[in-house]
């Protein structure tokens, strides 16, 4: 918590408890039986990664309050509420990370530059377990930029946030195979590659 009403977390932190709490999980049990993952995990955070994707600051999390000015800047920008509502079906809330995006540009501009994906907290231990990097349409109308009813990035507000495109991952359906454990995350994590 660096500032009232900010909330922030080391993604590197979360690796490590995953890899401390599989093994425990797995204790008493054959890990070869293991079949597939689920994910689940505090959505609405700001994981923003470099070209090598490596972390580029820490996450902004789902409860951080900084951003309502650039939530009230797009919402105004978009045509108020009901405009908004036309490309996403959906509010941009101080704690989306829509508005994380807008102020990381806002006030960390060298930092946003780095940026050349985000993600959200789940998908960052998904990406770490598999190697692959995308969101799932849960986590993506949590950012404000998707269009609930197309189960699309909504690519005109982008567009009109001035955000570039290629910042943004792919959207898998919550249901969808997002990956497979690679050799290194077994080692890690005692799972089957």
């Amino acid at each position: 918590f660096p500032h009232p009403g900010w909330s922030e977390q080391d993604p590197a932190d979360w690796w490590a408890a995953v890899c401390d709490g599989i093994p425990a999980l797995l204790d008493g049990f054959d890990a070869s039986q293991v079949k597939g993952i689920g994910a689940g995990g505090q959505m609405h955070g700001l994981v923003a990664l470099d070209e090598a994707n490596q972390v580029i600051r820490p996450a902004i999390l789902w409860c951080d309050q900084r951003t309502q000015k650039q939530c009230d800047w797009i919402t105004e920008k978009a045509g108020g509420a009901q405009g908004l509502l036309e490309y996403t079906n959906n509010a941009m809330l101080t704690g989306y990370t829509g508005g994380k995006l807008l102020w990381l540009r806002e006030e960390e501009p060298d930092n946003f530059a780095k940026m050349r994906r985000f993600i959200c907290p789940k998908d960052y231990i998904r990406f770490q377990l598999t190697g692959e990097l995308a969101t799932d349409v849960s986590d993506a109308s949590g950012t404000g930029f998707f269009n609930t009813r197309e189960r699309r990035w909504s690519d005109s507000l982008i567009e009109l946030a001035g955000l570039p495109r290629s910042i943004f991952p792919d959207v898998l359906e919550s249901c969808e195979r997002a990956g497979r454990v690679t050799r290194e995350a077994a080692q890690a994590t005692g799972l089957p590659e």
